[in-house]
């Protein structure tokens, strides 16, 4: 697994309880990975201006055609922003029918990077 550099985001300094959010994303074939590759990438330079965003990491396995996301959250409402984003609800309608999403969240008050990673990390080898 590729696991980017850690994305910063507008509410980077903050410390408490977070939301974490894990995504995956497979696609059915190699025709659909580079697109998909381009528009997560693109839609992470959005991540800064973000309200809520504490910060992410992209992820991707390129030959299982699998990418994603973890990514943490000062709450509910700062990642249904994200969600309903035109950029991130276009990329939907795109890729959608071209693989299986999956996704799961988790509440903590440890924001340790290696802890939250270890934990997505178990999840996504799981959720193949």
């Amino acid at each position: 697994m590729i696991r980017g550099k850690w994305i910063p985001g507008q509410a980077a300094d903050f410390s408490g309880e977070v939301l974490i959010s894990v995504t995956a994303l497979t696609l059915d074939d190699f025709r659909s990975t580079p697109g998909a590759y381009r528009a997560g990438y693109l839609l992470s330079r959005e991540w800064p201006r973000l309200s809520g965003a504490v910060g992410q990491w992209l992820w991707a396995e390129p030959l299982r055609r699998r990418l994603g996301s973890v990514s943490v959250w000062r709450d509910h409402e700062g990642m249904r922003g994200f969600v309903g984003l035109p950029a991130h609800v276009a990329i939907m309608r795109e890729y959608r029918e071209l693989g299986t999403t999956r996704a799961t969240t988790w509440s903590t008050g440890d924001v340790d990077a290696q802890v939250i990673w270890r934990r997505a990390a178990r999840w996504l080898r799981d959720a193949r």
